[in-house]
């Protein structure tokens, strides 16, 4: 088989890898994209789904990187309506937290800092008349409200590399890039498919390392070369439950050791309780909620919510390590959330950036700044783009969204109410290319429960690159919540059944 030749490989699927593809693609570069797993299978799927400036990251004088993440907010609420929207949250106060006129100042500045245009401003609360006062305790009498954004984050990573494959980018997951050399100025790579355990090759006059929590690892067992920072793997872990509260607001909960906690409406039915800051030392890959972790976060709620929560209560819960960039900060709720992108370009040699940190709301301006950094090895005459840029089924005013879904059920009446809400929510205007020419809930092919049908799968596996249950469950959807077992194995079925037909998929060719 022909060798292809790149002017990009990046390595990683999550949503920095992802970021870079879709700026390089829309720049006309040739990008070839590797993940070993399923995109977003890790970080990118494991956060606390906001897109938020980092309130608290104004006590560690984190200014550029706040203001940075304060614009990208509507930026990206701009790109993405249908699943990006604003949320306002609930900050309540008692003595013995931060002092009342340094969380006013600080909620100052948070409204002041990114050139806020469509998100409302904070504004102090009565939580003795205030409905967001009563599921909290009595004591808690004062508080604060602010906005920030909710993002439904591994469909943020996966629209990412859906508009870099529609952009000409070739997208390949579960494909493991076990080598790298340079030889006569290009990075020779061999990647493996890992269904198949077909090896292949590929050249790249760059290589991005986008590995996220294996960036180090990469480098030393992949390219053979010292890494030029240490990773902080931090674990972030989250509760769901039952819903807590019978409004739209989330909380953001003060603890006594100075962390906090968040409380957020999730999935309609559910609220998610994250996150803690807790630095390991083993394979990122292999982390579970510990038992610390879940009592601390049950205790949080306990400390603030009238209603006691224990382990009974818990539905579902998750944990994601994130890759900080090791900035020498003692404790691991300090080391700072900003990127650094490390260049390694010696004389007459492919270079290779590397990525180090990051977060959900600077990926798109984390991948401007990596062009930026390999402008002068590689020509495109497009420059930066993406910063008024749709994503795949974003093509709608950001405060559209019930207009759309009530298109959608104009044009398919048979929808259920909610059904429509999720379509719309997850596809954005694409909606009505997954549904088609559907007269009924019927044509829409065999129910896999919870309001998933056939014909949604079959997209998701074409455009979205699902390939098993979990992916379609927990990474495309969180229907996994709402599945039996019964289901799941239904749908495991499915899709094995489709794994052995021949694909058509143009998306994800072989090199």
């Amino acid at each position: 088989m022909r060798e292809q030749l790149f002017d990009l490989a990046i390595v990683g699927g999550g949503v920095n890898g992802c970021a870079i593809a879709r700026d390089a693609a829309g720049r006309g570069l040739s990008v070839l994209l590797v993940e070993e797993g399923d995109l977003a299978r890790a970080t990118s799927s494991a956060s606390t789904k906001l897109l938020h400036g980092g309130l608290r990251y104004l006590e560690y004088y984190e200014f550029r990187l706040v203001r940075e993440a304060l614009i990208e907010r509507e930026v990206l609420l701009r790109a993405a309506p249908h699943f990006i929207w604003p949320l306002r949250f609930v900050l309540p106060w008692r003595p013995g937290t931060r002092a009342r006129w340094l969380v006013r100042f600080g909620l100052f500045l948070y409204d002041h800092l990114g050139g806020r245009e469509i998100l409302p401003a904070c504004r102090s609360l009565d939580l003795t008349r205030d409905v967001a006062g009563r599921p909290l305790q009595a004591d808690v009498r004062y508080g604060f409200e602010y906005s920030d954004c909710w993002v439904e984050d591994a469909r943020l990573t996966i629209m990412n590399a859906r508009d870099a494959a529609d952009r000409g980018a070739l997208v390949r997951p579960r494909t493991r890039c076990v080598g790298a050399r340079r030889a006569e100025g290009l990075w020779r790579l061999v990647v493996e498919d890992r269904t198949t355990g077909t090896r292949t090759e590929a050249a790249a006059r760059i290589l991005v390392n986008a590995t996220g929590p294996w960036a180090d690892r990469f480098l030393r067992e992949v390219v053979g070369t010292s890494p030029p920072a240490r990773v902080r793997l931090v674990q972030g872990s989250h509760l769901v439950t039952r819903r807590l509260f019978d409004h739209d607001r989330a909380y953001l909960l003060q603890n006594p050791d100075g962390r906090i906690v968040f409380a957020i409406p999730y999935e309609q039915d559910f609220a998610l309780i994250g996150t803690t800051d807790h630095e390991i030392a083993g394979d990122p890959g292999q982390v579970a909620v510990t038992a610390e972790e879940r009592d601390y976060l049950l205790a949080s709620i306990t400390r603030w919510f009238r209603r006691p929560l224990g382990p009974e209560d818990i539905v579902w819960s998750y944990a994601g390590v994130r890759p900080l960039y090791n900035d020498g900060a003692s404790a691991a709720q300090a080391a700072t959330r900003d990127y650094v992108l490390h260049l390694d370009a010696p004389v007459g040699a492919a270079p290779l950036l590397s990525v180090f940190g990051g977060k959900l709301t600077t990926a798109r301006k984390l991948a401007e700044a990596a062009l930026l950094e390999l402008a002068p090895f590689v020509s495109s005459a497009v420059g930066p783009w993406t910063a008024s840029a749709h994503l795949p089924g974003g093509d709608f005013p950001w405060d559209g969204f019930a207009h759309l879904v009530a298109e959608l059920r104009r044009r398919y009446p048979f929808l259920p109410e909610r059904l429509a809400n999720r379509l719309a929510r997850y596809y954005g205007t694409r909606a009505a290319l997954l549904l088609g020419d559907a007269k009924r809930l019927g044509d829409l092919g065999t129910s896999f429960g919870a309001d998933l049908y056939e014909r949604e799968v079959e997209w998701m596996r074409r455009e979205e690159w699902a390939a098993t249950a979990e992916d379609v469950l927990w990474r495309r959807s969180k229907l996994g919540l709402r599945v039996s077992a019964a289901e799941i194995r239904r749908l495991e079925a499915h899709l094995a059944g489709e794994r052995r037909r021949p694909s058509i998929d143009a998306a994800s060719p072989t090199c």
